[in-house]
């Protein structure tokens, strides 16, 4: 009887040993993925340049339509 007691608990180690070199290998997760710029941000700031220069020269040019002699409405 002492065989088998010592049988089975040489392969319960074992079983442990390999499930806990095992396991966690098994939820590894592969590192996330280095950010990449896809030109989108790149876009949005000229944009937000041309906006502001639009803007800019709005208000420069609408002192000057203001003051003209001409009526429109």
């Amino acid at each position: 009887m002492s065989a088998f007691l010592r049988a089975s608990l040489t392969l319960m180690m074992v079983f442990a040993l390999v499930s806990g070199i095992v396991v966690p290998a098994v939820r590894a997760q592969a590192p996330a993925p280095a950010p990449t710029s896809d030109g989108t941000s790149i876009d949005q700031g000229i944009a937000y340049m041309l906006m502001l220069l639009a803007l800019a020269l709005t208000y420069l040019i609408h002192p000057l339509d203001a003051s003209s002699p001409y009526k429109l409405f």
